[in-house]
């Protein structure tokens, strides 16, 4: 019998031996979609922001998080930290990135899906992307069916940004991005 065998991605849970590699790889990550994002600046992250090394120590340690590498075949293609609320069934994706080799395969979708299989009891996710990751907004709205809810800037920056003054408006723009699950 021939045929197609659909490859699967799997969630491995990221060992405390390897979060420095792990804030590593996703710190590159979202570099790179900086960098892509604006080819134009020498240094983009003037313009925007990545997630600072002490916010992802902060995550990484908070209750409820999850914590994985997202994998195909034995091999590392991104990762996610997630934050689950047992209770209230209200889960955030807090991180989830895609290695530059991952990129436009399917994997996002299929790394997607795996996390919703692993928590089946999830009401709703919610994530925050900043406004200039294209690749994103479509990957959450087109392929994973969230909505956008919001959009936050300097004018009303949200219930956890706090504006520094020196930055410029771009550090705090994000969408915030909801799925309601059926």
């Amino acid at each position: 019998m021939t045929g197609n065998i659909e490859q699967l991605v799997t969630l491995l849970p990221v060992k405390k031996d390897e979060l420095a590699n792990f804030k590593q790889e996703s710190r590159q990550a979202f570099l790179k979609g900086l960098k892509n994002s604006f080819p134009e600046h020498h240094n983009p992250i003037e313009i925007a922001p990545i997630p600072p090394e002490e916010d992802i120590d902060k995550t990484l340690m908070e209750p409820g998080a999850a914590i994985y590498h997202l994998m195909m075949n034995g091999e590392k293609l991104g990762g996610a930290v997630l934050k689950i609320d047992e209770d209230t069934q209200h889960n955030e994706v807090v991180l989830l990135y895609m290695n530059a080799n991952a990129h436009g395969k399917g994997i996002g979708t299929k790394s997607w899906q795996a996390i919703e299989a692993a928590y089946p009891l999830t009401k709703v996710w919610e994530l925050y992307t900043p406004y200039f990751e294209k690749r994103n907004i479509h990957f959450y709205v087109n392929k994973c069916g969230f909505k956008i809810v919001g959009f936050f800037h300097r004018g009303n920056p949200g219930p956890e940004f706090e504006v520094d003054e020196t930055k410029p408006d771009t550090h705090y723009e994000f969408f915030h991005f909801k799925k309601v699950m059926d």
